[in-house]
């Protein structure tokens, strides 16, 4: 019976989750295939250079034309981060406070099993999902080596772990939230708000002169916003980007171990 919280959880949202991993692996597919096309293209260089402050907006930094600005621009800095985010948020919300909403939450608490277990297991479920997705794009992301793109194993695997923490930060800050306010739709507006807000800061930061000191509070700039895919992902990128989310985590805990469960 342990096991059954994250395996329900799972199973229930299986078919979301087949769907994001097949949309962001054919769209993936689809970028590194079409670099080839672009990869000499100084016009695509020019333009950035010359409109930087919109360029910032969509995340966009440095060359589209080399392997890593390409990558970043149509996939690590905006497209995948925010199909991650949607279910990672999504899923923290649903877990305790739409559960709680719906009241299969009151069927589960009365399994023999601490509380403190029954938000582990959908940590787990979270984490399972989120992984799944990560997968399917660094998969086909190192595809792009047959398409002319100088991509490595560990480049490609760190920025994907990166993103894939990014989602579980807010994804758990989400079901936190959610517990404490028991609204599921109090959650999913507060934590996209702050992704949201996160993402123009650490994309507007390189332009925006008053702007770039609040970059080290974006969970963004700690995963993609800082050169990542060029430079890698640096121990004190993954150092920051795991404490809120255990943090978090901890909060989740304390919220639903005092939750009165409908």
């Amino acid at each position: 019976m342990r096991a059954d919280v994250a395996h329900l959880d799972i199973n229930g949202r299986l078919r979301s989750l087949v769907g994001y991993s097949i949309g962001l692996a054919l769209y993936t597919l689809v970028v590194v295939a079409i670099y080839p096309a672009f990869k000499n293209s100084t016009s695509l260089d020019t333009l950035v250079h010359n409109d930087a402050t919109a360029a910032a907006l969509f995340g966009v930094s440095g060359k589209l034309t080399t392997s890593g600005g390409w990558l970043n621009a149509n996939i690590y800095a905006n497209f995948f981060p925010l199909i991650m985010l949607l279910l990672t948020i999504g899923y923290g919300a649903a877990s305790l406070a739409g559960q709680d909403e719906d009241g299969t939450l009151g069927l589960i608490v009365t399994l023999p099993m601490r509380r403190t277990r029954v938000v582990a297991q959908k940590v787990v479920a979270m984490a399972f999902q989120a992984a799944v997705i990560a997968v399917a794009v660094a998969v086909f992301a190192l595809a792009g080596r047959w398409f002319d793109m100088s991509v490595s194993l560990g480049g490609v695997a760190s920025i994907s772990a990166a993103v894939l923490l990014l989602g579980l930060d807010f994804g758990l800050v989400a079901m936190a939230v959610g517990a404490i306010a028991r609204s599921k739709g109090v959650a999913i507006g507060t934590v996209a708000a702050l992704a949201a807000a996160s993402y123009l800061i650490s994309s507007l930061a390189p332009v925006a002169s008053w702007i770039r000191p609040l970059r080290y509070a974006s969970l963004f700039y700690w995963s993609v916003g800082n050169s990542q895919i060029t430079a890698g992902v640096s121990l004190a990128d993954f150092a920051v980007l795991i404490l809120p989310g255990v943090t978090a985590g901890v909060f989740a805990v304390f919220a639903f171990s005092r939750l009165d469960v409908r």
